[in-house]
């Protein structure tokens, strides 16, 4: 298949929750923080990979209380004195250092695992009182069409023991179990934590800080020029979201005690492969000569390619076109995309010579030329 299945099934919170080291200078928003109404004293699980640090800058930014929790392999010093850091490792079911306390809101990042949820709910029901879930579209049964709504069916676990499954067990069998635990996940939540739970499913989250460099590969192609492979013919939805918006309105859902499940995906308006590339030539004054192949020639060749999907066919067919509706409702919004192709680009850029020089995801120019020269003779 042209995008890869191990692909698709890690959108969302496995980027979410990457290891990142922090880099913050393209993070903060331009747009004004107003203080909120009314403080919250708020605990965030993981909170310094991927999204978790747009989290806490825009919670100190509206006046809130934050508390980390994790076991402190990445330490943050961009917030000297204003966030408290508790430690502990929830592989090992160590969440000592939260005993005995109260929040009013906790934002679980990292979890893919349901015996995570599980412990969390052991040492945190009743202490706090609003609990929130990064999950991800990868729970959906079925990805085949266009429009998936957040009420429908979800994947099904196929294994004998979901709470003795480990981060091992995962890695070992992602295209099989990330979903299904994930989905698994959500139900122990609800159960853990009633009906104070709200859950938030992204697709690709894009921006500052992304490390997987899956949505970095276009903008930094193009800004290279020359001859340029695409895939389809242009018209293929693309769905993504800039982790700024998705942190932000993590903690506008905990303001409003909204409660519910969410698809977060992007933009507002559908977004086609041809619009997104417009888009990365608008930042970078680069127009490449785009040579667009079939699905069929990508998928003869074992060509991955990220973001972009097939919308013709597939069992991901829809992945580009999952529905959003009830999150805009809820108040989700999204920055302009020229502005995170900008701040992705200028983040990129300030990343040490040896972390630019191999993208990791896309394809080389070598393998490119190989791919047009094929292409070009076939047709």
């Amino acid at each position: 298949m042209t995008t890869s299945r191990r692909d698709l099934l890690k959108l969302g919170a496995l980027a979410a929750a990457s290891a990142v080291l922090p880099s913050f200078a393209f993070a903060a928003s331009n747009r004004p923080i107003e203080r909120a109404a009314k403080p919250l004293n708020i605990l965030i699980l993981g909170g310094t990979g991927f999204t978790g640090p747009f989290q806490v800058n825009y919670a100190l930014a509206r006046g809130h209380k934050v508390t980390l929790f994790n076991r402190g392999k990445r330490p943050s010093p961009e917030w000297p004195g204003e966030v408290e850091q508790l430690f502990g490792d929830r592989n090992t079911g160590d969440l000592r250092s939260l005993q005995g306390r109260k929040w009013d809101v906790c934002i679980d990042n990292p979890t893919s695992l349901p015996f995570w949820v599980r412990d969390a709910g052991n040492v945190l029901k009743g202490s706090v009182g609003h609990y929130l879930f990064i999950s991800t579209i990868s729970v959906y049964a079925d990805g085949s069409h266009p429009g998936i709504s957040e009420d429908a069916p979800l994947a099904a676990y196929e294994g004998k023991d979901a709470m003795a499954e480990t981060q091992e067990s995962l890695r070992a069998d992602i295209e099989h179990l990330y979903g299904p635990l994930k989905a698994l996940s959500e139900a122990e939540a609800r159960k853990q934590f009633g009906e104070r739970v709200t859950i938030v499913r992204p697709g690709y989250i894009v921006g500052p800080r992304d490390e997987t460099d899956r949505f970095t590969y276009w903008p930094h192609r193009v800004a290279q020029g020359g001859e340029m492979l695409v895939p389809g013919d242009g018209s293929d939805p693309v769905q993504i979201i800039d982790g700024r918006d998705l942190g932000e309105w993590m903690i506008r859902l905990a303001e409003a005690g909204t409660l519910g499940t969410f698809n977060a995906v992007g933009p507002a308006k559908p977004l086609t492969t041809t619009a997104m590339l417009k888009g990365c030539e608008r930042v970078t004054g680069k127009k490449p000569k785009y040579t667009h192949v079939s699905p069929e020639f990508l998928d003869e060749n074992k060509v991955e390619l990220p973001i972009w999907v097939s919308s013709k066919s597939g069992p991901y067919a829809g992945y580009g076109a999952v529905s959003n509706a009830r999150a805009i409702a809820a108040g989700l919004t999204y920055r302009p995309l020229d502005t995170t192709v900008s701040d992705l680009l200028a983040w990129f850029r300030s990343q040490p010579a040896e972390r630019q020089a191999t993208l990791r995801a896309g394809i080389t120019r070598e393998q490119e030329t190989a791919l047009l020269k094929a292409w070009h003779a076939k047709t």
